[in-house]
C-alpha cells in the first residue's frame, strides 16, 4: 500500500512539475510577443486587430486576412502589410482563441465568421476580399458562404476546405479535444513537447523552401503553446473534417470572383484534394499551381498573393505567367529534403460516404 502511495505522490509531483513548467512558458511568451493592435468586444469575447485604414484614394478595396491553424495575425500581416500598404484598407485579426483573441462562443467555423462580420461593422467596413491561408481558408469559405453580401472576393493561399480520406488528423489535436485528458495534457506536456520540436515543424511547413530567419520569433508562433490557445488550436483542427463535410457541397453557391494558390510541394494539407475541389465547386474560381512550392505562399510568394488580390479586385492579371516566374525563383530550393516526408492522399476506400 505504501508503494502505491509513494507511486501516486510521484506522478502527481511530475504532474504538478509539468504544470509549473508550463505556466512558466507561458508567461514567458506572452512577455516576449505582447499585443501589437487593438482589441474589441465582439459577442462577449476581446479579439485582438490590426486594422489599417483605408489610404485617400485607394485602388484596390478593403481586404481581410485570415491566417491558419497555429498562428496569429502576425503570420500574414508581416510578409503582405508592407506590399500593400498605402494602396488598401486592411485588416488583420487574430481568430478567436489565438494570439491575444479570448476563444468565446467561438467553437464553430460559422461562429468564427459571424465575430469576423461583427468585427468589420464596428470598423466600417462593409465588404472585403477575404485572404484566408491553410485553416483560414476554411473560415473564409465559412464567411463566404454566411456573409455574402461582405464578400468581394476570395483568395485561398494553400486551403483546407474538403474531406480527405479517413479524416485523420495528428494525434495531439484528437487527445487534446477529449475532456478532461485534453486539458491535462495541454496544461502540462503540449508546451515542453511544443517547444522542443517548434523549429523543426516550421521548417517541414516551409519545405521545400526556407523558413525565414527569425521566422518563429518573429511571427510570435509560440504564442500557440499557451495551454488556451492550444486548446482552441486542436479544437479547430479536430472539427475540420466535420464541417468540411457538410459545408463543401454547398461551395456551389459561393459567387464571388475567387483564386487559389497552391503548391505542389505542400507538406501539410492535401492540395489535390483541397484546392483541386475548391476551383472544381466555386464557380469561375482560377487555380494556380506553383511547382516547388510549400505551403507558406504568403510568406514564399507574397507578389502572387498581392496578385491574387489585384485580380479579385478586377485587375487585369495574368497569374499563371506570374506563377512561373515564381517557380523559377524556387527551381533549386531542397530544404529539409529527407527530414520532411511527402504527405501522400491515404487510399480511396477511406474516402468519406
Amino acid at each position: 500500500m505504501n508503494l502505491i502511495y509513494a507511486a501516486f505522490a510521484f506522478f502527481l509531483a511530475l504532474v504538478l512539475a509539468f504544470v509549473g513548467v508550463t505556466r512558466a512558458g507561458a508567461w514567458l511568451i506572452e512577455r516576449r510577443n505582447l499585443p501589437v493592435g487593438d482589441f474589441a468586444d465582439i459577442g462577449g469575447a476581446r479579439i485582438h486587430y490590426v486594422h489599417v485604414p483605408a489610404p485617400a484614394n485607394a485602388e484596390l478595396p478593403p481586404i481581410v486576412f485570415l491566417h491558419g491553424a497555429s498562428a496569429n495575425l502576425k503570420d500574414q500581416m508581416l510578409p503582405l502589410r508592407p506590399l500593400l500598404e498605402g494602396r488598401a484598407e486592411m485588416l488583420f485579426l487574430d481568430r478567436p482563441g489565438f494570439g491575444w483573441s479570448e476563444r468565446g462562443d467561438n467553437e464553430t467555423l460559422l461562429a468564427q465568421a459571424d465575430t469576423i462580420a461583427a468585427l468589420m461593422d464596428q470598423l466600417g467596413m462593409k465588404k472585403a476580399i477575404v485572404v484566408g491561408h491553410s485553416f483560414g481558408g476554411a473560415v473564409a469559405t465559412a464567411f463566404a458562404r454566411k456573409h455574402p453580401d461582405k464578400t468581394l472576393g476570395l483568395v485561398f493561399l494553400s486551403p483546407a476546405s474538403h474531406p480527405w480520406p479517413g479524416g485523420a488528423t495528428a494525434w495531439y489535436y484528437n487527445l487534446t479535444a477529449i475532456p478532461l485528458i485534453g486539458p491535462l495534457f495541454s496544461e502540462t506536456l503540449a508546451y515542453p513537447a511544443g517547444a522542443l520540436r517548434i523549429d523543426a515543424a516550421t521548417a517541414c511547413v516551409f519545405s521545400p523552401n526556407k523558413a525565414p530567419d527569425g521566422y518563429v520569433a518573429a511571427a510570435s508562433i509560440p504564442l500557440v503553446l499557451r495551454p488556451g490557445a492550444f486548446r482552441a488550436n486542436a479544437a479547430d483542427v479536430a472539427g475540420l473534417y466535420g464541417y468540411a463535410l457538410d459545408a463543401s457541397p454547398h461551395y456551389h453557391d459561393i459567387k464571388a470572383p475567387t483564386v487559389i494558390i497552391s503548391g505542389d510541394h505542400d507538406k501539410v494539407v492535401y492540395a489535390t484534394i483541397h484546392s483541386t475541389g475548391l476551383a472544381r465547386d466555386i464557380p469561375g474560381a482560377e487555380l494556380v499551381w506553383v511547382h516547388n512550392l510549400g505551403h507558406k505562399p504568403d510568406w514564399i510568394a507574397p507578389d502572387l498573393v498581392v496578385g491574387a488580390i489585384e485580380k479579385t479586385a478586377g485587375k487585369s492579371i495574368d497569374l499563371q505567367a506570374m506563377a512561373r516566374r515564381v517557380e523559377a525563383r524556387l527551381a533549386d530550393d531542397a530544404y529539409n529534403q529527407g527530414q520532411c516526408p511527402d504527405i501522400t492522399v491515404p487510399d480511396a476506400e477511406l474516402a468519406p460516404t
